[in-house]
């Protein structure tokens, strides 16, 4: 019989608009395997006021290739404020009378696989799953509440701190099995000594690394089906390509500090793709520096990205060195598309874990200055075409590893020891 894997993640509304995205291929990948996966997500789309009308009801539903989404009512969330917390909130309290409904009318599952961004998810999975009998995996996709104590929202120490650490706890300890996306992740529960061997209640066997990574195929198809119209990307120049969100983490004015050190070179353009609440300084230095060799290219399509990127010459894997912890490794998106395209990579920040070496597929900076990231890129525009090739088949190979097929086969690895 068919196992049910129930799938929550709060924020797959855009992976359903998108066509794609982690829960998005897993469901494909199981689907395709023998399994009946539902993915369940906010009826809200992340930092946008367009939403999916529920009606009168606490949710609805829609099938898009084969893949049934179940849309949980709840409130419309822009920034971080307040709005978000109540949007988090209710999508947690509507998930229970939902998951009742929808069990009631389509058989329970026989696992629910409970993700992160927010902790909410995977509280309502553990109770969930307590009371329909069935086991719960929680995917921790970021260390939550660590990041919060990274960037200052609130203190470790504090009242509130020790009550998210302590829910943490709890998270790691109820749940049947954890799926961490870095691998250095379960070193952050030894440095806790919360793991049975120090003493703590956690048990590391349970514990499992399962990367993001990217749907090879439908990278390759999307970037011969989607050319996009840009001299730019069709010059002769080398074209140094950063695509991402133009925030404060994302440290992005280092790479307008590293073009204004290459003004003389002629030959290098950088090509910048995105939006975010440091766009429009971005853009008034790029005026005030004169930096012609800099194009900011504002918000892209996600379907554009394989085509714009396999028309760069080096792709920039741009971050803050000093607001995250980068010691266990990486799992950006953008990291595993940028391989799939073929082309070296350099990382502004060294990782712990690290994927570049691991696969010689790229440059690690050892302190994030301008002039060190300047020196890469010249570097890389130097290499022989059979050093620039080597680098470039390296990409290419390693990023096989991270195929959703693969990460897939994982993830069944994992149900099956839950099961």
């Amino acid at each position: 019989m068919k196992k049910n894997i129930w799938i929550w993640n709060h924020y797959a509304t855009d992976m359903y608009k998108n066509r794609g995205g982690r829960h998005y291929w897993f469901a494909e990948n199981l689907i395709k395997q023998g399994y009946n996966v539902t993915v369940f997500c906010a009826n809200t789309f992340h930092n946008k006021l367009e939403s999916i009308d529920t009606g009168k009801k606490k949710y609805s539903t829609d099938i898009v290739d084969d893949i049934p989404f179940v849309f949980v009512k709840t409130s419309t969330a822009l920034g971080n404020g307040i709005d978000r917390v109540k949007n988090m909130s209710f999508f947690y309290f509507n998930l229970f009378s939902v998951a009742k409904e929808y069990a009631r009318l389509n058989g329970k599952p026989d696992v629910i696989l409970a993700s992160s961004v927010h902790p909410l998810t995977m509280v309502a999975g553990i109770q969930v799953a307590k009371k329909l009998g069935v086991p719960c995996i929680c995917e921790i996709r970021d260390l939550w509440p660590e990041a919060i104590f990274s960037f200052n929202k609130a203190k470790e120490n504090s009242l509130l701190g020790r009550g998210l650490t302590a829910g943490e706890q709890w998270i790691y300890k109820k749940a049947d099995a954890l799926i961490f996306t870095k691998e250095g992740d379960t070193d952050y529960i030894k440095e806790k000594k919360w793991d049975i061997e120090q003493g703590g209640e956690i048990n590391l066997d349970k514990c499992h690394y399962i990367n993001n990574g990217v749907d090879i195929e439908s990278f390759e198809l999307l970037a011969s089906n989607n050319k996009v119209d840009d001299e730019d990307l069709s010059s002769a120049k080398f074209n140094v390509v950063y695509v991402g969100a133009i925030r404060p983490v994302n440290n992005v004015g280092n790479l307008l500090d590293a073009a204004s050190l290459l003004k003389d070179k002629e030959d290098i353009q950088f090509l910048i793709y995105g939006d975010g609440n440091q766009k429009e300084m971005l853009e008034k230095r790029v005026v005030e520096e004169n930096l012609t060799n800099v194009k900011l290219k504002g918000f892209v399509n996600k379907r554009l990205i394989p085509y714009i990127l396999s028309k760069s010459s080096v792709n920039i894997l741009n971050y803050s060195q000093t607001q995250y912890n980068w010691t266990r490794g990486n799992s950006s998106n953008k990291l595993f598309e940028y391989m799939a395209s073929g082309k070296p990579i350099i990382s502004t920040v060294k990782m712990g874990y690290s994927i570049l070496d691991k696969y010689q597929c790229g440059i690690e900076l050892e302190k994030s200055t301008p002039e060190e990231l300047a020196n890469a890129i010249i570097e890389i525009r130097n290499f022989s075409e059979e050093q620039y090739n080597a680098i470039s088949k390296n990409a290419k190979k390693g990023v096989k590893d991270f195929d959703f097929k693969l990460l897939t086969g994982k993830l069944i690895d994992v149900i099956k020891k839950v099961k």
